[in-house]
C-alpha cells in the first residue's frame, strides 16, 4: 500500500514504485552525454520502435481545454519583459518590425532571457474570455483512429548512450485549468501548458514509462501499464483542465494531503499524437530536425524549441480585475516554459528527481529520505 504518500488506496503496486534497483543492476549505465561511439542513433533519427510503443492519451470527457499547434497558438501573442514593454521582432530587409509573433521569431527572443530578465509571450487579447484559440474547441480527437489533425505533439528522441533511448512526447494545450480546493478555485490557472510522457527503452524494448504531473510526475514498469485495445501502446489519463498525466482513471490527491487537492481523469476522447507529430533529436544542446508526419513541417517551423521564455502570460498584478487570491494559490500565475526546460537528458526517468546512473546507484547516500523514495524493489526516482 501506498496510501501514506496521498496516492489512490487501492494503486496497483507498482503505481510510483516503479523502477526496481535490482532490474538494472546487470545493464550498462544510462548517460546523459554518451559519446559518439556509445550512441546508436544519428542525429535526426526516430527509430520505428519509437512510434510502435508510442503512448495513447485519454482526455477528460468534459476537457474544456483540448491539445492546440504551438505554431498558431503563437500567432496571437507578442513579446514583453517583466516590466511590460514590448519586444519587436521579426526586423526585415527594410528595418521593419512587428509586434505579433510567428513561430520563427521565438529562436531570436531567446536572445533577451538571462538570470535576470525573462521574456514573456503575452496574448493580443483577453485570455480570460475563452477564445476559441485558448479552448482548442475544434481539436477533438477523431471518433475513429485519435487523431487530431490540427494539434500536432512534439516528440524529441534523447539518446542516452549504451542502447538505451529516451522518447519524449510532448502534449501542448493553450490554457491550464488550475484545480478546486474544497469548493473554490480554480487557482493557478495559466495560458499555455506543456504535459510531457517520457518512454526508456534498452535495444528497442521499451522499459519504463514516465509522465508528468504539476511539475513531478510517476514513473511506470511498461509492461504493468494497460495497453491500447491489446496493442503495444501505453495508455494514459489526462486530468480534466490541469492536463496532469496519470496511468489510471479515477481521483488523484496530489501536493496537499488528505484528499483535498485532487486531479480527475476518466475515459474521454482517446488521442494518438502518433498520427500527427512534429519530431526531433536531442543531443549534447544540440537540436536536430526530424521527419514527423507531415514531410519539412519542422523547417517551417524554425527553431522554435530553442525558446526559453514563458508560453504564456505574466501571472496577474494582484489589482487585475481578473486576477484572485486565496491561501493556496493565485488564481492566475506565469506560464510555462517549453520542453527544452524539462531536463531532457535527465538520468533518473523522473524530471526532478536527483540526477545519478540507476546502475550502482548509491543507496545509503539517500540518508532519511530512502523509505519515501525505495518501494520492495528498490530504486524509484519518482517522487517529486
Amino acid at each position: 500500500m501506498i496510501e501514506k504518500h496521498g496516492m489512490m488506496k487501492n494503486a496497483p503496486k507498482q503505481f510510483m514504485y516503479s523502477i526496481g534497483y535490482t532490474h538494472f543492476k546487470n545493464l550498462p549505465l544510462i548517460k546523459s552525454h554518451p559519446s559518439k561511439e556509445e550512441r546508436t542513433l544519428s542525429e535526426g533519427e526516430i527509430p520505428k520502435y519509437v512510434l510502435d510503443y508510442s503512448p495513447v492519451v485519454y482526455l477528460y470527457s468534459e476537457e474544456r481545454y483540448l491539445p492546440y499547434d504551438v505554431a498558431e497558438f503563437t500567432s496571437h501573442f507578442h513579446a514583453e519583459f517583466a516590466n511590460g514593454t514590448k519586444i519587436k521582432v521579426g526586423m526585415d530587409k527594410y528595418g521593419s518590425s512587428h509586434n505579433t509573433l510567428h513561430i520563427t521569431d521565438l529562436e531570436d527572443l531567446s536572445k533577451y532571457v538571462t538570470d535576470k530578465e525573462m521574456v514573456y509571450m503575452t496574448s493580443n487579447e483577453d485570455f480570460d474570455k475563452d477564445p476559441d484559440w485558448l479552448t482548442g474547441i475544434k481539436n477533438v480527437p477523431n471518433y475513429y483512429n485519435g487523431e487530431i489533425q490540427d494539434a500536432p505533439a512534439t516528440l524529441i528522441v534523447v539518446d542516452k548512450g549504451n542502447g538505451w533511448v529516451d522518447s519524449f512526447w510532448f502534449y501542448f494545450y493553450s490554457f491550464n485549468m488550475g484545480p478546486y480546493v474544497m469548493g473554490f478555485g480554480p487557482f493557478g490557472d495559466h495560458v499555455g501548458d506543456w504535459e510531457h510522457s517520457l518512454v526508456r527503452f534498452y535495444k528497442g524494448e521499451p522499459v519504463v514509462v514516465w509522465m508528468s504531473a504539476h511539475g513531478g510526475g510517476g514513473a511506470y514498469f511498461y509492461n504493468n501499464l494497460e495497453k491500447y485495445d491489446n496493442s503495444k501502446h501505453p495508455v494514459i489519463f489526462s486530468a480534466r483542465g490541469t492536463h496532469a498525466n496519470y496511468p489510471s482513471t479515477g481521483q488523484h490527491a496530489h501536493d496537499i494531503p488528505y484528499s483535498i487537492l485532487s486531479d480527475f481523469t476518466d475515459r474521454g476522447p482517446l488521442w494518438d499524437p502518433s498520427l500527427n507529430y512534429l519530431a526531433y533529436t536531442y543531443n549534447d544542446d544540440k537540436v536536430s530536425a526530424a521527419n514527423g508526419t507531415v514531410p519539412f513541417r519542422e523547417t517551417s517551423y524554425g527553431n522554435w524549441l530553442l525558446y526559453n521564455g514563458t508560453w504564456g502570460d505574466k501571472m496577474l498584478a494582484a489589482n487585475d480585475s481578473r486576477q484572485r487570491w486565496s491561501p493556496f494559490e493565485w488564481k492566475y500565475i506565469d506560464g510555462p516554459i517549453g520542453p527544452l526546460g524539462k531536463n531532457l537528458q535527465r538520468v533518473s526517468p523522473c524530471q526532478r528527481f536527483v540526477e545519478r546512473y540507476i546502475t550502482g546507484f548509491d543507496l545509503e547516500s539517500l540518508g532519511r529520505y530512502s523509505r519515501q523514495l525505495l518501494g520492495e524493489d528498490g530504486f524509484v526516482g519518482s517522487w517529486t
